[in-house]
């Protein structure tokens, strides 16, 4: 997932604002406590998602995948005065964790953290947003993306984390299950789409941003 030198990367980290405390905090209980805790967005790519969420100042953000509320919170951190941030999750286990750490943050009348199948949820939700992030299971991106396209509006931006599947997207010579596949279709799913404007940033696993013409 990390592609820089360690030593780059740390002067990277060293040259960039650091985490509000309760950031830090919940970094550090999600590697203490909760498995797989890479999926978190971490440090430096919190920053790039709170910074482009400050140049955007979205009024809407709908996420798809919450894990731990870390790049739920640092979105959040550009919504206007009344804004609002939907966020959803399917795994209830994390649910006491998640709550916490949104109702002692700035922004806990802000954001409204849903459980249930992204699939089923989506649909039922009848506003426009300014940011979509997606982040959760790589399989069904490319639904996810078509599910909430037209709830973007005109001049808003989809986000996709986790486009350069630790380099399995431009490997030679290896299997590719089917994760990856999912990916590599997507991102040629949005290549294509002569609907929106879309760059590729290396940025830790790959931020595919598309903004929709």
């Amino acid at each position: 997932m990390e592609f820089l030198e360690p030593r780059l990367a740390s002067y990277i980290e060293e040259h960039t604002d650091a985490e509000p405390e309760l950031l830090q905090a919940l970094d550090r209980e999600t590697h203490l406590k909760v498995l797989m805790p890479r999926m978190i967005s971490g440090h430096f790519q919190g920053r790039v998602l709170s910074m482009l969420s400050k140049m955007i100042r979205p009024e809407h953000i709908l996420e798809i995948g919450t894990y731990t509320g870390y790049s739920a919170l640092c979105l959040a951190e550009g919504l206007r005065k009344n804004g609002t941030l939907i966020t959803l999750d399917i795994n209830e286990e994390l649910e006491e964790m998640v709550r916490s750490y949104f109702n002692r943050s700035a922004y806990k009348e802000q954001i409204d953290y849903r459980l249930g199948n992204a699939l089923d949820l989506i649909p039922q939700i009848g506003q426009q947003f300014d940011i979509v992030f997606i982040d959760a299971d790589k399989e069904n991106y490319a639904r996810y993306y078509d599910l909430v396209f037209d709830k973007i509006r005109s001049g808003g931006y989809m986000i996709a984390d986790n486009v350069l599947w630790s380099g399995k997207v431009a490997a030679e010579n290896i299997k590719i299950d089917k994760d990856t596949r999912a990916i590599l279709d997507f991102n040629r799913k949005v290549q294509e789409d002569e609907r929106v404007e879309n760059v590729l940033f290396p940025i830790r696993d790959g931020l595919l941003i598309a903004r929709k013409k």
